[in-house]
């Protein structure tokens, strides 16, 4: 069982930028695309996700130590330390019940389709990571595997039903036809779509508006979103306690990440697209006229630069929110770049609008920072059973993607209840 589940953690090991090109040239060829076009669009897909990744790493490279420092400034003392999504992968991939969760995630996928329970065909294998999460909490409660399993299956019906839910939003304000997201950080975010909704019929504050299009309009060349990251990567390195030169530093790694971002997801579309058609057409022959979704990591919402500015925004309001919430043990580190990825649904529904993004990002958050600390006991008996390497000078761990997912954590206290 054991050399079995490493050879699983070995595929999932190459990451997105090796399993969703294998996985696109597979499906190309399945729905009859010539091997030389469906090879093409792998291709261009994981040289999208290698372009994607690589900001995402710029992304993460420079928001750690300015949380870091922020952090320190304010002098915080919090107990549980935020491992962020690799380490709390890592943990779900060392439990028992994950060497089942690829098998029986693609074979409930399947069967979903054919039942017409979802329109989503998720190639996402690589974030499966989230249902191996949720299987191996609900085992380490309940030393059943059965009950993993089952906890497992329950959270990807959520996801893929939510993916389901989204994409209209995907296709129109992404622009992204025939894309859906079923990342388990992602659609744990997903009631923030209802605040933003009623949020938008409070009198006054459905008038409060600062999208990209908007503050271009009034700031001319300086609305840009090229200036727009230079401007919140700057404000902060100044929150961080930098020096100038590396105030400007962050600022331009931000003005980076605006401006590169909708490019590679441009290029992920490229080769994304003729795939996708030819899937509706082979799935039209056989089974009538369906609309179906090629479920994508959340990595290609990051595009929108409302996304990033939302989320830049957000980070040392979470830094803040850790300070002064009652009760929050949880210490915002590893999972503060996370923030683009788990409110892009958020944005979306906000049409883009920033202020109301934030304010229910801010509100969401608070919400994943009390979870995280509830699952902290438990979050950190199951690194101790991985053998993870804890952070110097921590006792306890936890993290915002997983360990603060809200979907996650409903499911675990609803089994937790008969164990």
């Amino acid at each position: 069982m054991q050399g079995f589940v490493d050879v699983v953690r070995g595929f999932l090991d190459l990451g997105a930028t090796v399993i969703l090109p294998v996985a696109i040239f597979l499906l190309g060829l399945i729905f009859g695309q010539k091997p030389g076009k469906a090879f093409r669009s792998g291709l261009t897909i994981g040289v999208a996700f290698v372009g994607i990744f690589l900001v995402v790493d710029l992304l993460v490279n420079n928001l750690g130590p300015a949380a870091q420092g922020m952090v320190d400034r304010l002098g915080v003392e919090l107990t549980v330390i935020d491992v962020g999504w690799p380490a709390t992968s890592s943990i779900a991939w060392a439990s028992i019940v994950a060497a089942f969760i690829i098998p029986l995630g693609l074979i409930v996928n399947v069967i979903m389709l054919l039942t017409k329970t979802t329109k989503t065909m998720n190639v996402d294998i690589w974030n499966y990571w989230h249902y191996t999460f949720m299987a191996a909490m609900i085992y380490a409660i309940s030393d059943s595997i059965i009950q993993g399993l089952i906890g497992a299956v329950i959270f990807q019906i959520v996801c893929l039903k939510v993916a389901d839910w989204t994409a209209p939003m995907v296709n129109d304000f992404y622009e992204m036809p025939g894309v859906s997201v079923a990342t388990g950080s992602t659609i744990s975010y997903a009631p923030g779509i209802f605040l933003v909704k009623g949020l938008q019929k409070i009198p006054g504050v459905k008038n409060w508006n600062a999208d990209p299009d908007t503050i271009q309009k009034r700031f001319g060349i300086f609305g840009e979103s090229i200036f727009i990251g230079l401007a919140l990567g700057a404000i902060i390195g100044i929150l961080a306690g930098y020096g100038v030169g590396d105030v400007i530093e962050i600022g331009m790694a931000m003005a980076a990440v605006m401006v590169l971002m909708p490019r590679m997801v441009k290029i992920l579309m490229e080769g994304l697209m003729p795939v996708s058609e030819s899937a509706r057409q082979w799935l039209n022959k056989r089974f009538g006229d369906r609309e179906i979704h090629i479920g994508l990591d959340a990595a290609v919402l990051l595009g929108h630069p409302s996304v990033i500015s939302t989320a830049l925004i957000l980070v040392p309001i979470t830094v803040l929110l850790a300070v002064i919430l009652p009760g929050n043990a949880l210490l915002p580190f590893g999972d503060l770049a996370t923030i683009p990825f788990i409110v892009a649904f958020i944005v979306g529904a906000a049409k883009g609008n920033i202020v109301h993004s934030v304010i229910v990002g801010t509100v969401m958050i608070a919400i994943s920072l009390y979870i995280a600390t509830d699952v902290a006991p438990l979050f950190t008996e199951m690194a101790n059973n991985a053998d993870f390497d804890m952070p110097e000078g921590s006792a306890t761990i936890s993290s915002i993607d997983q360990g603060g997912n809200i979907v996650n954590y409903i499911i675990y206290k609803i089994f937790d209840l008969f164990n």
